[in-house]
């Protein structure tokens, strides 16, 4: 490890303010932004809207990394879905002729991050096993499934971000 890289967020101790049993979520959250921040530095917004093998665009990527987090979140709370957040979902990885900058999907999943973490210090760990529905069908989660799903599906996506973003540089 070279003298200025810091270990990952997971070995850097405790966050201040997050509930011990959280600590993973919020350790899994952090560690995805800062790689995705690093992976997306100087990305041309060009690329941004390009499939490789037909697999998603980064721009849908990041629509959707900050899209889901928005709506696991709202469930945690025990909310519904608003409006806004289904049409938010229903626009996940359609540029619709619009100019959307690599920038500013990187800006609101940092957005979205920040806010995550605050919901995740103020959530008393007595209800992380409360029941909670997820979708128009309400399929069973708890508070903890829904925020432990956020991190894994989080890094899943992260995941397949980098290889997109890494073929899509070599190739142009």
């Amino acid at each position: 490890m070279s003298a200025t890289k810091l270990p990952e967020v997971w070995l850097r101790g405790p966050l201040n303010d997050v509930p011990p049993l959280l600590q993973p979520v919020a350790h899994a959250l952090l560690q995805a932004r800062e790689e995705l921040n690093e992976l997306m530095t100087g990305f041309p917004d060009n690329l941004l809207w390009e499939k490789v093998a037909g697999m998603a665009s980064p721009g849908f990527h990041l629509q959707h990394l900050t899209g889901v987090l928005d709506r696991l979140f709202t469930y945690a709370k025990g909310e519904l879905l608003s409006e806004e957040q289904l049409a938010y979902l229903a626009a996940e990885g359609k540029p619709n002729g619009e100019e959307i900058a690599a920038a500013s999907l990187v800006d609101a999943f940092n957005l979205k991050i920040d806010k995550i973490i605050q919901q995740l210090k103020t959530t008393d760990e007595s209800t992380l096993t409360n029941w909670r529905g997820v979708g128009r069908a309400q399929l069973p989660s708890t508070v903890i499934g829904l925020y432990t799903h956020s991190a894994e599906h989080t890094m899943r996506h992260l995941g397949q971000l980098i290889v997109t973003v890494k073929v899509l540089r070599q190739d142009k």
